[in-house]
């Protein structure tokens, strides 16, 4: 799975891995929203890694945790579903909007193959100093750039550069920001 290969999520490691991660995600979602520093060691046994003055609000989603990467300083809003069969690599002081979806799942074209129960994945990193606005969505594979913003809603297929302003579906770059 975490080599980009054809996986079963029914076999029992991988299984014994998601029902570890539904534990703790439900602990994450238990916590209140005004107490950070009783989310903090949670998201720690969550997630593979999480930067210092890292926030992330529940409720959150995740399959597996472990392979999602947080940096120093960045901010989860309510509702992120993070689908990490792959890595989720998020550089510092990202700062994520509500319901923002980062899917690394990816599942074949072959109709057999999908019917059997095979499934992919591929990584996604968001640069540093990035903003994804309310309700995007970051499809498997995909690489956004530093200090890039992604607006409201937008769907994003392929990769975008740092400092430039994307949106639409799908995203598409509208202009590069001055300040960037």
């Amino acid at each position: 799975m975490r080599a980009g290969e054809l996986y079963l999520a029914s076999d029992p490691e991988v299984r014994a891995d998601y029902v570890r991660a539904q534990r703790l995600v439900r602990a994450v979602n238990a916590t209140a929203i005004e107490d950070p520093a009783g989310r903090r060691p949670l998201l720690l046994d969550l997630l593979g890694s999480v930067g210092e003055g890292t926030d992330v609000l529940p409720p959150l989603r995740a399959d597996y945790g472990a392979n999602v990467h947080l940096g120093a300083r960045v901010f989860v809003n309510y509702g992120a579903v993070l689908i990490d069969t792959r890595d989720i690599v998020v550089g510092d002081e990202v700062l994520i909007g509500p319901n923002v979806q980062l899917l690394t799942a990816d599942h074949p074209l072959d109709a057999a193959l999908r019917r059997g129960g095979w499934e992919s994945g591929r990584p996604i990193t968001i640069g540093a100093g990035a903003w994804l606005g309310g309700g995007a969505i970051v499809l498997p594979g995909v690489t956004i750039g530093e200090d890039a913003v992604v607006g409201a809603g937008a769907v994003v297929v392929r990769d975008l550069p740092g400092g430039v302003v994307a949106v639409g579906n799908p995203a598409r770059v509208v202009r590069e920001r001055a300040d960037a």
